[in-house]
């Protein structure tokens, strides 16, 4: 589903900045993956690459067997609105819009028909519990609320990929804990593959596996068994050997 190749990125300058080395890595369809490591490590930077917002120096990036580093710039567009899903740290919701039109403007954007649009929007506001938010507006719901808009907008067009930054980093426990729950079920209910970046230990927790990167590098892997608890512990004790981290990382309660 997503598989990258021998990626390199450098950034340019008085003095040229190496973020990512010879990065190999693949996702299978409805995987659940986080990527994980310290400040400065490269990790925003491959999600930026997968996400198309920035074009690799070297290697390749392929979803769905496209290469989106090699379409025309409306193209991308396309393929970026129908192909990808983003939920972000700060929600990225318009003030001006109620939180149904929000949710809705995947669809706006490619022209869907208003029936097909309110068939989505409540089938998509059903399952993530939010049909009483839809006429409201972005002030008048909490942060937990806007984040659950986010992944329905992130998640109304059916993309083959979602891609979540820092999804939980303006949340308090309780509602993070219901963000990753409500991604974990909609992996599981609508197949959706899903990259996860975070710093945060329990977040990471709820994906099947955990890539750690480290100066740019791929540095360490693990996966998820039966028991959440346990794979917790273990994302804890790679960060500790990665250096910083481990103080961010919220308990298990």
């Amino acid at each position: 589903m997503l598989t990258i190749t021998h990626l390199n990125k450098i950034y340019g300058g008085k003095i040229p900045y190496q973020a990512l080395y010879d990065i190999n890595l693949s996702l299978n369809p409805r995987e659940f993956v986080g990527i994980m490591g310290p400040s400065g490590s490269g990790k925003t930077t491959l999600l930026n690459l997968v996400a198309t917002i920035d074009t690799p120096t070297s290697g390749q990036v392929f979803i769905n067997t496209s290469d989106p580093s090699t379409l025309s710039k409306n193209t991308l567009a396309q393929f970026r609105r129908r192909e990808l899903g983003f939920v972000f740290q700060d929600y990225n919701l318009l003030d001006t819009l109620t939180i149904g039109e929000n949710i809705v403007l995947p669809l706006t954007l490619d022209k869907c028909r208003v029936r097909e649009m309110e068939q989505r929007l409540q089938t998509i506001a059903h399952q993530l519990d939010i049909q009483d938010l839809l006429k409201k507006r972005t002030y008048e719901v909490s942060g937990g609320q806007a984040q659950r808009a986010a992944i329905a907008r992130a998640l109304i067009h059916s993309p083959s990929l979602l891609l979540a930054d820092e999804p939980t980093g303006n949340l308090d426990s309780k509602a993070a804990r219901a963000v990753m729950e409500l991604l974990e079920k909609m992996n599981q209910v609508q197949g959706t593959t899903m990259m996860l970046v975070t710093h945060d230990a329990l977040a990471a927790s709820y994906c099947h596996r955990v890539i750690f990167i480290k100066d740019g590098r791929l540095y360490n892997e693990i996966r998820r068994g039966s028991n959440r608890q346990t794979f917790y512990q273990q994302i804890v004790d790679v960060l500790a050997l990665l250096g910083g981290n481990v103080d961010d990382v919220l308990p298990i309660r």
